[in-house]
């Protein structure tokens, strides 16, 4: 309890925009911390809100098919708060215009979510079982991690685990309607070396 008013006490003493970059760091590193626990205990879906990217891999796919779920990810908003209150917690006292160091927030907050982007795929890379064969998905379930268009339209992403090793592969639907991110579906089928077909 103690410790509680002291950092109550704590926060209260600084500044406005001081406690509001605090608050905004310590939340985002809480989750973080939360995040990447569940992703490499092989739940990581379950933690996301939006759970697409891509937010990693999907993140390209997703603004080329004119989609920005992948981009603005629960993941990768708190990647951007996560630099973005840190930034301010640590430059704040050593730049004066308030403006300037909202912009330089900004910035590193975008950094962060570049930076987490390309160490995700060389994690999922670094993972990747090279005895993995798409056949071998036929029949599981998978849980939707990037929303999958209607009726064959575009490719959506979906994240399953086989023999102990998290897979994230592109998947389509012949469902009439889209099929959004966090809902569970079942593998139907392979299409191609890299492509599943899900209902």
């Amino acid at each position: 309890m103690m410790n509680m008013l002291s950092f109550g006490s704590f926060l209260a003493e600084m500044e406005g925009v001081q406690r509001v970059f605090w608050i905004i760091a310590l939340a985002a590193s809480l989750v973080f911390v939360i995040q990447t626990v569940i992703t490499f205990i092989g739940l990581g879906t379950d933690m996301d809100v939006d759970a697409g990217p891509d937010s990693i891999d999907g993140l390209g796919d997703s603004v080329e098919d004119g989609s920005l779920s992948g981009l603005f990810s629960f993941r990768n908003l708190i990647n951007f708060l996560l630099g973005y209150g840190w930034a301010g917690v640590l430059l704040h006292d050593s730049i004066g215009s308030r403006l300037l160091l909202q912009i330089v927030a900004i910035a590193v907050g975008i950094a962060f979510v570049a930076a987490f982007v390309f160490m995700f795929r060389q994690l999922m890379k670094l993972s990747h079982d090279g005895s993995f064969r798409m056949t071998e998905a036929v029949g599981l379930t998978a849980d939707v991690y990037l929303r999958i268009p209607a009726s064959r339209t575009g490719r959506g992403k979906v994240q399953l685990s086989v023999k102990g090793s998290i897979h994230e592969i592109d998947a389509v639907t012949d469902r009439g309607t889209e099929i959004p991110t966090g809902d569970h579906v079942r593998i139907v089928g392979v299409l191609g070396d890299d492509l599943l077909l899900v209902e």
